[in-house]
């Protein structure tokens, strides 16, 4: 029992707390040789997956701020909401292109400069601010941008580990859609317009199970404003169109 108890749980044991690869490189595959599908990825059975899900979303709905157990609870029930998004991207000319080239959301791939340029009321300005108040001033719950964003690792397929990834890195955009910050009110509303939007299993239970975290004095949820956009439009929107 102990030997198999070792076995299953010995990917939490390879689990890295530090960061993955720099966030602007591109996600690309290994050597086959290694066993390794991509960057970070550890392979993990059936029976580990159910574990880790297991662990994960109870760790995640009791600190909703461990947003490394989120990840691996994405990772490790979303296999097959993850093909839907895959197939849905290669059906898009500018999806089927990302899937090709694999570009990646950083705060050294997005040009600052040019936001910084834009007027008022565009979607970059707009996100502009968000960095600006996340991650420069650290006025937000939690210093936050694309590049805090755990790289994939239990997702046992290349291509839908990078899905996921860029899912991840459009993240913040969708806070900006929405006018939500990042305190637990905000994100419950995200994961509310990521689940009716992605149906991944991960939105669905931070939605379904964050607002136990809220205390009685924590008021209502806020009221997004009107995105005027989606998940897919940003998943398979071309990097320089954030800058716009």
């Amino acid at each position: 029992m102990a030997t198999l108890l070792r076995r299953v749980l010995r990917p939490l044991c390879a689990f890295p707390g530090g960061p993955g690869p720099p966030a602007g490189v591109p996600f690309r595959a290994v050597s086959h040789g290694t066993g390794l599908l991509y960057p970070e990825h550890i392979p993990t059975s059936v029976l580990q997956k159910v574990l880790l899900a297991a662990g994960s979303a109870g760790m995640a709905l009791y600190d909703p701020y461990r947003h490394d157990m989120v990840a691996v609870l994405g990772e490790t029930t979303g296999r097959r909401t993850l093909k839907v998004l895959r197939d849905q991207m290669k059906r898009d000319p500018e999806g089927a292109q990302i899937l090709q080239e694999r570009p990646r959301i950083s705060l050294s791939t997005l040009d600052m400069g040019k936001l910084r340029s834009l007027p008022e009321g565009s979607f970059g300005r707009a996100y502009l601010h968000f960095l600006d108040v996340n991650v420069a001033s650290g006025r937000g719950m939690t210093r936050v941008s694309p590049d805090t964003r755990a790289p994939t690792r239990f997702v046992d397929d290349e291509e839908l580990a990078y899905v996921i990834q860029r899912y991840r890195e459009i993240h913040d955009m969708l806070h900006t859609l929405l006018g939500m910050p990042t305190n637990i009110l905000g994100e419950i509303v995200v994961k509310w317009f990521e689940a009716v939007q992605t149906g991944l299993p991960m939105c669905v239970l931070s939605a379904l199970f964050g607002p136990i975290r809220l205390s009685a004095q924590a008021g209502g949820v806020p009221r997004a404003q009107d995105p005027g956009s989606s998940v897919f439009s940003l998943l398979c929107g071309p990097t320089g169109a954030y800058n716009c």
